[in-house]
């Protein structure tokens, strides 16, 4: 996972980069905002078949907006995209956004997960929510982000392709690394229709259990194969893994773009199967430019891999630091 060249540090160590939650443990929802409150360049890559998402479109590299001030990460599928309204009008309170006038409007990207609903079924982040995680990314000073079964992976979950009954409690993980100059850190909410495994060794760390006592985990690929015709997918859309990669780099919106796609290899590497027609896979990336202006120009690729180094390591935490919620078992409990 982590090489030599690359050094752990904490995705709150990367400049131009404020985040925070808001949890709803009883409902089993919430949502995670990234907040670059002077801007960063954004880019996007969705490679699942059942995305729920708001204002992507504005990242590709043909569109005329540059500047991203958030992305928010979701529970609560469709509905769960009003947070990202309470974001837009949070930063706007906070005269965040671009200039078109008598008044600034922040750009929001936002994508959302479907959380099995162990609780309310009918709570879901609002606008309210949004607002809050904003207040909690810009006030509240963290020196370490939460991971495990807060925000947007309050109620996420892995493993899904047996049932709700035999799956694993996901969560959110970060990590983030620096090589020189160079940082470069990832956020994602693992909700994966498919199985964790570490990405070095292959050995299952989160997903479908056996039928019998529930202990062991389950190959789900060799499972789909022996299905052949008569496979079923008894969830269907409730899966999607949702990321964010953030670094110091500048960054087109081009190369931002092409970082994201590199990046998402790392869902290839750690979730099997990945990429399925009910995840809606997606990872969107902000670059905000604060590298220092002496720094050497990094190659693009190199940073494409930091990116995805980075993101594995989020996506085995996600599930590693989850706990057991509403009668499902985490990675910790087996």
């Amino acid at each position: 996972m982590a090489s030599d060249s690359l050094t752990p540090i904490s995705i709150t160590d990367i400049e131009g980069f404020s985040f925070g939650h808001w949890t709803d443990g009883d409902a089993a929802t919430g949502c995670t905002v990234i907040v670059a409150p002077a801007g960063a360049t954004g880019g996007v890559d969705v490679r699942g078949g059942a995305p729920a998402s708001r204002e992507t479109d504005l990242l590709r590299p043909e569109n005329t907006v540059d500047v991203v001030h958030a992305v928010c990460l979701s529970g609560g599928s469709a509905f769960g995209l009003e947070a990202a309204s309470g974001v837009a009008r949070e930063l706007e309170r906070r005269h965040i956004g671009l200039d078109v006038g008598p008044t600034l409007v922040p750009i929001v990207c936002s994508s959302c997960l479907f959380d099995l609903a162990f609780g309310d079924a009918f709570t879901r982040p609002d606008g309210g929510a949004g607002a809050a995680a904003v207040c909690t990314a810009l006030d509240g000073g963290a020196d370490a982000l939460a991971e495990g079964c807060v925000g947007a992976g309050t109620g996420a979950t892995v493993g899904k392709l047996l049932g709700a009954d035999r799956a694993m409690k996901g969560g959110l993980g970060a990590r983030a690394f620096e090589l020189g100059a160079l940082k470069v850190g990832a956020i994602a909410a693992v909700n994966a229709c498919g199985n964790v495994v570490d990405p070095d060794s292959g050995a299952p760390i989160a997903g479908a259990r056996n039928a019998a006592d529930g202990t062991r985990i389950v190959d789900l690929e060799e499972g789909m194969l022996r299905a052949g015709a008569d496979l079923s997918m008894p969830l269907d859309r409730t899966n999607t893994t949702i990321s964010c990669i953030v670094t110091n780099a500048r960054l087109t919106k081009a190369q931002a773009t092409k970082v994201a796609q590199m990046a998402a290899d790392a869902y290839a590497h750690v979730i099997r199967p990945t990429h399925t027609t009910n995840d809606g896979d997606t990872v969107y990336v902000l670059a905000a430019g604060t590298i220092d202006e002496g720094a050497p120009d990094y190659p693009l690729d190199l940073i494409g891999l930091a990116a995805t180094r980075a993101l594995e390591e989020a996506l085995v935490a996600g599930v590693r630091e989850a706990t057991g919620m509403h009668g499902l078992p985490a990675h910790r409990d087996l």
